[in-house]
């Protein structure tokens, strides 16, 4: 992250308005925090509109304001904000709003389109990932300048939306080394982790697949990749909101009893410490199934933490953990 000193400097502190469904878990909303809480150390002006969540205190508590309006919500009677998101574009003289969502998105740019043009805030969309190609998901190509988190997501928007590329500026995801750093997080940080997880004397490597538990993550391949290497010494654990629904995570609960690995898989919820869940764990693994992931956020931050990442097994490891490396290697 760069700094307020070395970062956005402006005549006067500008005014930007983020939209996005909630604020509950995940990269995108991690990236808003990160962008409200530049704003607000630079002296600018930061409001985030979405639906609430257990971030919007950690949003306010960094300078940035929060407007709790369900603007992720798949009915047309979201559009009845509409006029109050007028109002407050205008009153509040928004330079800049930042749209990241596809829902919001419709709100944004239909309220946007009846500000007479001398008024209007510069529109700027984020393509997070890659959206089914359809006339809804359309509209995160509208935006004045599109941001596109890697170069395939660049691809992805100039393919199958025409959009120029002089109109997407290429931003990619990242991690802030003031947080993700191996020398900040404390014995006790990892601790208070290992206990909670029930991995206190366990000294068996620990792997570990973070992000929300949807079928798109692929828990389903990784169980089925441990059992492959059961007759070695590891832990497994899988770290997110369990985003699928309880009857995903039953499910997938079944497939580790029938694959016999239930007792070396743990699901530990969201966390709040991921420096230290990344600092406690010897593998992290991404597993994503049918479905490319735009930008491997977490990826980049295990190796923030000191894993190296090994690409002929897609896992970001530590050196102790080179038996299981050999085993993943095999062909299967």
């Amino acid at each position: 992250m760069k700094t307020a000193e070395t970062g956005l400097k402006a005549k006067k502190p500008v005014t930007v308005v983020q939209m996005v469904p909630e604020l509950e878990s995940g990269g995108v909303e991690e990236e808003t925090l990160e962008v409200s809480r530049f704003l607000a150390e630079g002296g600018h002006c930061s409001m985030v509109i979405s639906g609430g969540g257990r971030l919007v205190s950690r949003l306010r508590m960094e300078g940035g304001a929060h407007i709790s309006w369900p603007v992720g919500r798949k009915n047309p009677l979201t559009l009845r904000y509409l006029p109050r998101l007028r109002n407050l574009l205008l009153n509040r003289q928004a330079d800049i709003l930042h749209i990241r969502s596809r829902v919001p998105a419709w709100l944004g740019y239909l309220t946007w389109k009846t500000i007479p043009r001398c008024r209007r805030p510069g529109l700027v969309t984020s393509f997070h990932g890659f959206y089914s190609v359809n006339r809804f998901s359309a509209i995160m190509a509208k935006g004045e300048k599109v941001i596109a988190v890697s170069r395939a997501v660049e691809d992805h928007i100039v393919r199958h939306y025409g959009t120029t590329r002089s109109r997407i500026v290429m931003i990619y995801g990242g991690y802030d080394e003031k947080i993700f750093n191996p020398a900040l997080v404390s014995g006790n940080r990892i601790g208070k982790l290992r206990t909670r997880w029930d991995l206190s004397g366990n000294d068996d490597p620990v792997i570990m697949l973070p992000g929300r538990v949807t079928r798109l993550k692929g828990h389903d391949i990784f169980f089925k990749a441990l059992k492959g290497i059961d007759t070695l010494a590891w832990t497994a654990i899988c770290v997110g909101d369990p985003g699928g629904g309880s009857g995903y995570v039953s499910e997938l609960e079944k497939l580790a009893a029938d694959l016999g690995i239930e007792n070396r898989v743990r699901f530990c919820g969201l966390c709040e410490d991921m420096p230290a869940a990344y600092a406690l764990s010897d593998i992290v693994v991404s597993a994503t199934s049918f479905k490319a992931e735009s930008f491997g956020k977490t990826a980049v931050e295990a190796q923030a933490m000191g894993l190296v990442n090994d690409h002929a097994t897609g896992c970001a490891m530590r050196a102790k953990a080179a038996k299981l490396r050999q085993e993943f290697t095999k062909p299967t």
